[in-house]
């Protein structure tokens, strides 16, 4: 497929020189282009052509995210206007939407070229916070900030009154967000397939104190009551509003805002839902490899031995 441009999506502070280096010299080989946003451009090969970030999804085929969830929900969230297929390359920690290892790379770049993938749709929450409009393709979270007092909001749907929470936290989800922030505060694990947003709040004191999973056709409005302390506003984790005291949060579901490329669906959903059994587990890392067989636990200690290259 001659012009085939693909975007690099880096994580904004880990080493993924490897990373850029296997895309590259695959790239080189393939006749295929690379680009990344203007901002990193120092830390990428010459060969990669520097974009405005505003342009880097509109000019691109597909975007490659190199990092872990966050680096891929950036990704996502700066191809909205623009949904163009998003691979995700594994370098962060648990990583529930990233697919593919570093050494699976070029397999997996042959077949995205190819389009030999399947599209896992994903919906985002378009939110209008105190006039701005922004995206989340996770959560969107008003959050006490610590010493201050609770979160005390309003919730109406669909313009009906619904009732107010006093809370530490309060947590708007889509069914791709269940697993993080709302299922930390106890929220349901809702299926990628269903088209649903979860209100969840985190410790309640009074009020609301259950979750509320609602149609994703239905709108939300979040509003600070005037005996609320400051929060802050989160969007997919990342801080909006350092200590808003009144306005409120509008929430609109929309669907197929997201394109994440799979390679092996199947094997995705068995690693995820093994990865939320770990979750639960109290035990520390090196607890959790003292129940591997013995062979295994030394092929990885030989591999941490292994010499930088």
């Amino acid at each position: 497929m001659a012009g085939y441009l693909i975007g690099l999506v880096l994580h904004p502070t880990r080493d993924v020189s490897e990373v850029v280096e296997i895309i590259e010299r695959w790239a080189a080989r393939h006749g295929k282009s690379l680009a990344v946003r203007v901002d990193d451009r120092h830390r990428v090969p010459p060969t990669v052509e520097p974009v405005p970030a505003e342009e880097l999804a509109a000019r691109c085929d597909a975007l490659i995210s190199i990092g872990g969830d966050g680096t891929m929900l950036g990704a996502l969230r700066s191809a909205v206007r623009h949904p163009k297929p998003v691979l995700g390359v594994h370098l962060g920690r648990l990583g529930f939407l990233v697919e593919v290892e570093p050494p699976d790379l070029p397999r997996a770049l042959a077949r995205l070229v190819a389009r030999d993938f399947t599209v896992e749709s994903h919906a985002c929450l378009a939110c209008d916070i105190c006039g701005d409009d922004m995206v989340a393709f996770n959560d969107v979270a008003l959050v006490r900030q610590p010493g201050s007092g609770f979160v005390t909001a309003t919730l109406a749907v669909d313009g009906q009154q619904y009732g107010y929470y006093r809370c530490d936290a309060l947590v708007v989800s889509t069914p791709t967000g269940s697993t993080a922030y709302s299922y930390a505060a106890g929220g349901p694990l809702i299926s990628p397939a269903a088209d649903a947003v979860v209100v969840t709040p985190s410790a309640p004191m009074s009020g609301i104190s259950r979750s509320v999973v609602l149609s994703p056709d239905e709108t939300i409005r979040l509003e600070l009551r005037a005996e609320s302390a400051p929060v802050a506003v989160e969007i997919d984790g990342m801080v909006i509003q350092e200590a808003a005291t009144e306005g409120a949060v509008h929430v609109r579901y929309q669907r197929d805002a997201g394109l994440v490329v799979r390679l092996d669906p199947r094997r995705y959903q068995e690693r995820n839902k093994l990865k939320l059994g770990l979750l639960d587990l109290p035990l520390l890392p090196e607890q959790l490899r003292e129940l591997l067989p013995a062979g295994l636990r030394e092929q990885l200690n030989r591999r941490e031995l292994l010499p930088p290259r």
